[in-house]
């Protein structure tokens, strides 16, 4: 017999109720999670499948159509369901175009009206800005001055008549571009640049006589005729012909053999006579634009002071200049550049100037 005694009703009093009690606990807040996570999931795959179906609608939507089109092709195949006479199928054949024209028919003209009415809306709209901007000028109370005819046409329902924009007369507009002004200058630019190339021309065909001497140590002078638009190439070429058949050497050479020595310059091939003369062009010992025979200046005058005479050219090979450049004359000669101005040059020998 022990003296342990009782106090209340025994069970959840006692260490295994207190211990059940809790784990239940638990477990219904477990299910508790676990039923609102499925109904989650549930929710998330009802919203999914409705998507799914949307989207096979839209897709039915769009191959079955639902244009006029297809509802009176739908109409025509459930006509013709059967056994139906060739005549009946061609009249439902023939109804169902011409209501398919009919509707397409309907369509462009409803399309059309729709690009009007956007058209007209654009315009309305330009008018307004323009109105608006024309409202801050100087000149903007002519815009608001109507025109007699114009009220007298709109109190009748006519079209109305443009409003015109005049210059304000007070101010100078002649910085302002001006298509007339400018073709006219156009045509006088054109006018004076016919006039000039006619003037050059004319010149260019005019005959020269060029005096030259042919040097192959020694002068050999003669003469010859040739327009003053000859280039220098060319007037080489005839002087070779005009030379060969007393100097036999060159018969077997061509112009480009052949250099022109003018007032100790070596003058390119493409220059021309009419180029010299224009540019009253000048060499190291006299003008380059005289071709006619004067006596050497520097035998008989003083060669510091500039005359209006001139040394008759020389012709000479290319190969004697090479072989006797470093000899007088030929040790003189240089290349003739039109952007060199020797108008202040004094004649020089062998580089030193003559004081």
């Amino acid at each position: 017999m022990t003296d342990i005694k009782r106090v209340g009703s025994a069970g959840v009093h006692t260490v295994e109720g207190n211990v059940a009690g809790s784990r239940a606990a638990r477990l219904t807040k477990a299910r508790d999670v676990q039923k609102q996570e499925y109904e989650a999931v549930k929710l998330k795959i009802k919203q999914e499948n409705a998507v799914g179906v949307e989207s096979i609608q839209q897709m039915d939507r769009k191959f079955n159509g639902n244009s006029i089109t297809d509802t009176l092709e739908q109409e025509f195949r459930l006509k013709t369901i059967g056994l139906v006479s060739a005549d009946d199928f061609r009249k439902f054949r023939q109804m169902v175009d011409e209501k398919v024209d009919q509707s397409k028919a309907n369509e462009i003209l409803e399309t059309e009206r729709l690009q009007q009415q956007e058209i007209q809306r654009k315009k309305d709209d330009r008018d307004k800005k323009r109105k608006k901007i024309a409202s801050t000028l100087s000149f903007g109370n002519d815009i608001e001055e109507a025109d007699p005819k114009g009220d007298e046409s709109n109190s009748n329902g006519s079209n109305p008549s443009k409003k015109k924009i005049f210059k304000d007369p007070s101010v100078d507009t002649s910085f302002l571009p001006d298509r007339d002004r400018d073709r006219l200058l156009a045509e006088q630019k054109e006018l004076l640049k016919q006039e000039w190339l006619a003037v050059q021309e004319k010149t260019k065909n005019e005959l020269l006589e060029v005096v030259y001497s042919y040097w192959d140590g020694s002068g050999h002078r003669k003469s010859i005729t040739v327009k003053k638009g000859c280039t220098v190439g060319r007037f080489l070429e005839l002087v070779k012909q005009q030379i060969a058949p007393e100097f036999s050497e060159v018969r077997s050479s061509s112009a480009e053999d052949f250099l022109y020595v003018k007032e100790d310059l070596i003058i390119p091939h493409h220059v021309s006579f009419y180029d010299l003369i224009v540019t009253k062009a000048r060499g190291k010992s006299g003008p380059l634009f005289h071709f006619d025979v004067h006596d050497d200046v520097r035998l008989r005058n003083d060669a510091t002071v500039e005359k209006d005479e001139s040394h008759p050219g020389k012709v000479v090979e290319r190969r004697w200049f090479e072989k006797n450049k470093h000899i007088f004359p030929a040790s003189r000669w240089e290349q003739y550049d039109p952007a060199v101005s020797r108008d202040a040059m004094k004649y020089t020998i062998h580089g030193g100037e003559l004081k």
